[in-house]
């Protein structure tokens, strides 16, 4: 079952099970207590905090952070404190933020620290930085940034948000959310409503404290405590919303901002799920027109419509009759391969896999869309899951207000999840009630961003995205007074590093020599 939202940053199947994989060693920790490395000792001590900085605060702002092994060669952690409430500092009630970094390599200028946030929300910013970003990213940029991550509130390592064992995830991941009587539909609502109370239950000092705008705060201590006047990012996905609530907040504190695959934060809950799910069906039918030409297409010949047809006949009898998938306990259904296909989707060169697990589905063995969608939940093997599920909803249902009050509401805008989507339309508006449940209100609404005086901001925005449809990258750059749109005309989820030199240049560009590209600039 989705939870609303997932807006997952690239490779969330084949490379991108390895981009979240956890580095430290426990979470919340900094890692073994090793002896710090020579290159750890070249931070600047934090420079004298500027007046706007509340009293409260300063003791947080002037936190050294110590930094340590943690397991993974060339990287160092450290964990901060941060109050668990902006609002009351002085409570005495914090909540631990974890970090890794990578210092620059050299040789050349170091130009400070660049953080990065792969999306979400709940992706893990450490796996991301150690297994992608510190070692993928281009040379020239980690040799003058030191490469900096961190778990925001309520993720992996720092104060995580939980709310289910593994077999309660495995069975609510396996809940119809496409009910065709009432007793079905009941049954999707009580997972929902499980969900919530496992949250409630688990989390409660946590969930009311985990908010966009609280990863926003967290991130200026971060940056006021790497000893950064201004902080650089690059964030993606669910990451560009975290970054531009920062400029909101912070336009004077603006550095080089990049914000790739990016939300439309001024889009209502309802509105940012079905403009998802078209987002989906665009996508979606790339792989179709694809799988046709190919010989080994499961689904057939014809154009996309054909091949959609043929999908959604075989989600119907999963729906009917499951089919082995390996596990004895998690036969695929229609919601796990929705799931998998779904999973798939967000990068194209993952469409060789769909079309492989698709075909063994399509045989009776359903391990290959298991494998997939088991990806996109970050399930282990051993039956654990990260808690990605659980702070993508504590987010999600933080910053806005319910897309539905209930379930007659989504029933009466099935029709327009359908048309957006004739395959994925019925799940997805399903699973956007998953936060009319939820056991604290919204702090949140939807608003236009636009980070008055801040600095030129570097919008990134992929025509044929199925997570972050492109139509949001151009509204985030008309609403920032800064913004300066990137277009990548290509497929999949995000586009730095995807293989566009064009892009990439234009993004390193910016990075090290603060010139940003010309407004519109178009790319392939």
């Amino acid at each position: 079952m989705d939870t609303r939202r997932l807006l997952r940053t690239t490779g969330t199947v084949t490379a991108a099970a390895v981009l979240l994989l956890s580095g430290c060693t426990a979470e919340g920790s900094a890692g073994p207590r090793a002896a710090v490395s020579s290159s750890a000792a070249r931070v600047a001590a934090p420079p004298a905090q500027p007046p706007e900085i509340p009293a409260g605060l300063r003791p947080y702002y002037e936190q050294k952070p110590v930094w340590r092994d943690c397991g993974v060669p060339g990287f160092q952690c450290a964990t901060l404190k941060a109050p668990l409430d902006y609002d009351r500092p002085d409570a005495g009630q914090d909540v631990d933020i974890a970090l890794a970094r990578r210092p620059a390599t050299g040789p050349g200028k170091r130009l400070g620290s660049l953080v990065v946030n792969p999306g979400g929300p709940g992706g893990s910013g450490i796996g991301y930085l150690q297994a992608y970003a510190g070692i993928g990213y281009p040379a020239a940029v980690r040799a003058q940034y030191d490469m900096v991550s961190f778990d925001p509130r309520g993720v992996d390592r720092s104060s995580p948000v939980e709310c289910l064992s593994g077999p309660a995830m495995d069975t609510y991941t396996q809940v119809d959310q496409t009910p065709d009587d009432a007793a079905e539909r009941t049954a999707l609502v009580a997972a929902f409503k499980d969900f919530a109370a496992g949250c409630a239950s688990r989390s409660r000092r946590i969930l009311p404290h985990v908010s966009t705008v609280d990863a926003a705060r967290d991130l200026d201590l971060l940056r006021g405590v790497l000893g950064d006047e201004k902080l650089t990012y690059v964030g993606a996905s669910y990451g560009t919303f975290l970054g531009a609530t920062y400029a909101d907040l912070f336009p004077g504190r603006v550095g080089r901002l990049v914000l790739d695959g990016a939300m439309d934060p001024s889009r209502s809950a309802l509105d940012l799920n079905r403009d998802q799910t078209e987002g989906f069906e665009t996508a979606f039918r790339s792989f179709a027109k694809d799988c046709a030409k190919q010989p080994d297409c499961p689904l057939g010949k014809g154009g996309p419509d054909a091949v959609a047809t043929r999908l959604g006949a075989f989600f119907r009898q999963l729906d009917a009759k499951p089919v082995a998938s390996g596990d004895p306990e998690r036969p695929l259904g229609e919601s796990l391969a929705t799931t998998g296909v779904i999973a798939a989707l967000y990068d194209e060169s993952a469409w060789p896999q769909l079309r492989e697990a698709l075909a063994t589905a399509m045989d009776g063995d359903g391990s290959g869309l298991l494998a997939l969608a088991d990806s996109y939940y970050e399930r282990e093997p051993n039956g654990r899951y990260a808690n990605l599920m659980a702070a993508n909803a504590a987010v999600n249902c933080l910053d806005q207000p319910p897309a539905f009050p209930g379930p007659d509401a989504v029933d009466a805008a099935l029709p327009s999840f359908r048309k957006a989507s004739p395959v994925f339309g019925a799940g997805l508006a399903w699973a956007s009630l998953n936060c009319t449940y939820w056991p604290v209100k919204a702090t949140g609404t939807a608003r236009p961003l636009s980070a008055k005086g801040a600095p030129p901001i570097v919008v990134v925005g992929t025509v044929r995205d199925p997570a972050t449809p492109y139509k949001w990258a151009q509204s985030l750059a008309r609403q920032l007074d800064s913004g300066v749109l990137l277009t990548y005309d290509g497929d999949g989820h995000t586009a730095y590093g995807r293989g566009s030199t064009c892009i990439d240049n234009a993004i390193n560009t910016y990075l090290l020599q603060g010139k940003p590209p010309q407004n519109g600039k178009k790319c392939t």
